[in-house]
């Protein structure tokens, strides 16, 4: 008698089990890259001698690429293949966390550039890969993947100190993540999704055109936007916020990594909790409760809630950011038109989504101070509840009989 074995492939394509092994091992790299330098700002700082606006525009080139470079996913897709183009990501990354290890102006910001292409492409297309291998479950598989990511977000910001000190400065610790992205590379490359053997792509559904004439899919992009720029914030700028709060540079490396570990939970119950009702709205507007409710308790609350505010404030942005994925595959009838939302929601979002860091980059400059920020972090907040009221809605867009794209 013999004992079944688990193949690792069916009919030419990756198991299930194993691509989402595969989509949690690629989703962990998509943000130590950014995650990793926030706690590291004071000494990059010191040791270059770049200005704080500087500093501030090094925060933003990642997210800006993300926009940037997010509507090439779907077109380099077509020509390569979205496990091929994934490869090239992931490549990408991985050269981009290289050169920052350089440690000049020049190269740091060559390699973010870098970093956030390979991000920018690779987040695009991970929602689409999810809908087309795992079609039944592509929302729950969606929280799965970001809490992929919000473990690799607290693993950037609770480990860049520590890596810093045991790998003798901030430039080694920056380099270092690049092992986990020739890690996820080699992983995918070996066991990634045969797309030779898979059947006869389905026709086109949908164009980029028709999808910007759709209020739908701009409001999912808007309700992107706001809630990323919250998610890059943190990234960019919570532990400087912290310090400027009291607290120590140690300390606030560490709230920031507990913050992005509470995402996790979150991450995944979000699209159980999205399931309840005949809509996401409720989801939507209790995840962006907590986000507020976490930045005020953080920075004007008193100090002994500090734990407090950052369980508030990783509940709610693990489940916004999650939800916002989900409502790409939500939002769409198919795997096909729901690449060509991602590219646009994620495009679009994730450049709105820049201004949150620079913005805030610019009112530490001008010596605003911690009310001014909280107060244009709670406007951030109610921007993206309004969208989310428009975008959580039971709609969907699909193509009719006639081809054209319309919303049910």
């Amino acid at each position: 008698m013999t004992t079944p074995s688990l193949d690792v492939r069916r009919d030419g394509a990756a198991h299930p089990v194993v691509f989402i092994a595969l989509m949690v091992l690629v989703g962990l790299n998509l943000r130590p890259a950014l995650s990793s330098l926030a706690p590291l700002l004071p000494r990059i700082e010191a040791d270059t001698g770049m200005p704080l606006l500087a500093i501030g525009a090094l925060t933003t080139l990642p997210v800006l690429c993300l926009g940037l470079f997010a509507p090439l996913a779907p077109w380099l897709s077509r020509r390569v293949g979205p496990e091929r183009t994934l490869s090239l990501a992931l490549l990408v990354l991985a050269l981009g966390l290289g050169l920052r290890g350089l440690a000049t102006p020049a190269w740091l910001f060559a390699g973010t550039l870098l970093v956030g292409a390979g991000i920018g492409v690779a987040g695009t297309l991970l929602p689409a890969l999810v809908k087309r291998e795992l079609p039944a479950s592509a929302d729950v598989m969606t929280g799965v993947y970001t809490m992929a990511l919000c473990l690799g977000g607290a693993l950037g910001a609770g480990l860049s100190i520590p890596l810093a000190g045991v790998l003798g400065g901030w430039p080694v610790a920056l380099t270092s993540w690049a092992a986990l992205a020739a890690l996820g590379l080699i992983a995918w490359q070996a066991l990634m999704p045969t797309p030779a053997q898979r059947p006869p792509a389905p026709p086109r559904s949908g164009n980029t055109r028709a999808l910007l004439t759709q209020p739908l899919a701009w409001q999912v992009t808007l309700y992107m936007g706001c809630q990323s720029s919250l998610a890059y914030i943190v990234f960019g700028w919570l532990p400087t916020l912290l310090v400027e709060r009291g607290y120590g540079e140690a300390e606030a490396g560490w709230l920031m990594g507990v913050s992005v570990m509470v995402q996790l939970g979150s991450a995944l119950a979000a699209p159980w909790l999205a399931r309840l009702g005949r809509d996401q709205r409720p989801a939507l507007i209790l995840v962006l409760s907590l986000i507020g409710a976490g930045f005020w308790v953080l920075l004007q609350g008193p100090a002994e809630w500090r734990w407090a505010g950052v369980v508030l404030l990783g509940l709610g942005q693990g489940g916004g950011f999650s939800l916002a994925l989900s409502l790409i595959v939500l939002r769409t009838a198919d795997a096909r038109l729901a690449g060509k939302l991602s590219g646009m929601v994620q495009g679009g979002g994730y450049a709105l989504a820049s201004l949150g860091p620079l913005g805030i980059g610019v009112m530490l400059d001008l010596e605003l101070g911690l009310t001014g920020i909280t107060l244009a972090l709670l406007a951030v907040v109610a921007a993206a509840m309004a969208f989310a009221l428009l975008a959580g809605r039971n709609r969907r867009l699909i193509n009719d009989e006639a081809g054209r794209l319309v919303v049910r």
